[in-house]
């Protein structure tokens, strides 16, 4: 469990994912009534949510929404993904490692890490030297810019961190401020894709197992969170879950799985459509993760 020593943080976490929740609930309402884009000033609940509020409701209100449904192979799990709609702006959390906040130590910043932009983030760069265990994952998330029909958006930069098998985040918790495993910025290829290999997060406490990222113009700009077009996070279907967390490494988190629901998760309570991966493989191939990421560029 994550934040048994950091309860300050998570308390954190929901307070700011509440606020994120209740702007999405209400750029939903919106775009649902065709409504035009009004100003969300004060509603932030990162530091990039204020400045990108009002353009989230304006795109979300004046683009049409499709879906496409991806099937899984063994694990006989469905994700939705949108085809051309923004995706939810979500809080970055106590634990981004973007230069938005500190560690104790001093500001956390892994964007500016020398190696940091690399396709398997499942070890650390110097100065780190930890690994992080657990059931194999490939990421794959297709960026596509939703001011242009939904057009494959090459050439932009993804940043992609999570907690690992036991809920603990890499920079920031006990005995892992030295380490930064499990975090990686790809830049996308000509299909919109940035590919990551990593393995399947953890569930701690409060949370649904999710994989927080954010959305760059490009790689030159991924190294200040100042630059960031959209923040957002991942969702997995619950019977994944429920096999991964079946294997004896992962016992905590089948724990803190059992007293959890998407209804109760203070960030996906407002829904899981644009943000719920499609997932397919088992717990001893590895797993394929794969979701549309709409923005506007």
């Amino acid at each position: 469990m994550e934040h048994q020593h950091d309860s300050l943080a998570e308390a954190l976490e929901r307070m700011l994912a509440t606020h994120a929740s209740r702007r999405n609930s209400l750029r939903w309402l919106l775009a649902g009534a065709g409504a035009a884009a009004l100003p969300l000033a004060g509603c932030g609940a990162g530091s990039s949510d204020a400045s990108v509020a009002g353009a989230t409701i304006a795109s979300a209100a004046s683009t049409t929404s499709g879906t496409t449904t991806g099937t899984t192979g063994t694990t006989g799990t469905t994700g939705t993904s949108a085809s051309c709609t923004v995706i939810p702006e979500e809080t970055n959390g106590p634990y981004p490692g973007d230069g938005t906040n500190s560690n104790g130590s001093g500001i956390v910043n892994a964007l500016t890490l020398s190696g940091i932009v690399r396709s398997d983030i499942r070890a650390s760069v110097a100065p780190g030297s930890a690994t992080a265990a657990g059931i194999p994952i490939t990421l794959q998330l297709k960026i596509v810019n939703v001011g242009s029909s939904c057009a494959s958006a090459s050439g932009a930069a993804v940043y992609v961190w999570h907690c690992d098998r036991d809920g603990n985040y890499s920079l920031y918790a006990n005995g892992l401020t030295k380490e930064n495993y499990l975090r990686g910025v790809q830049e996308t290829d000509a299909n919109g894709v940035a590919t990551f290999t990593s393995m399947f997060p953890g569930c701690y406490s409060g949370r649904m197992p999710h994989i927080h990222f954010e959305v760059y113009p490009s790689l030159a700009k991924a190294t200040s969170a100042a630059n960031r077009l959209k923040t957002s996070q991942l969702a997995f279907p619950i019977a994944t879950c429920n096999e991964v967390y079946a294997t004896s490494a992962y016992a905590s988190s089948a724990r803190n799985f059992a007293n959890m629901s998407f209804a109760s998760d203070n960030v996906f309570s407002d829904g899981t459509t644009l943000e719920m991966a499609s997932v397919s493989g088992d717990p001893v191939n590895g797993y394929v993760v794969t979701l549309t990421v709409g923005v506007s560029f």
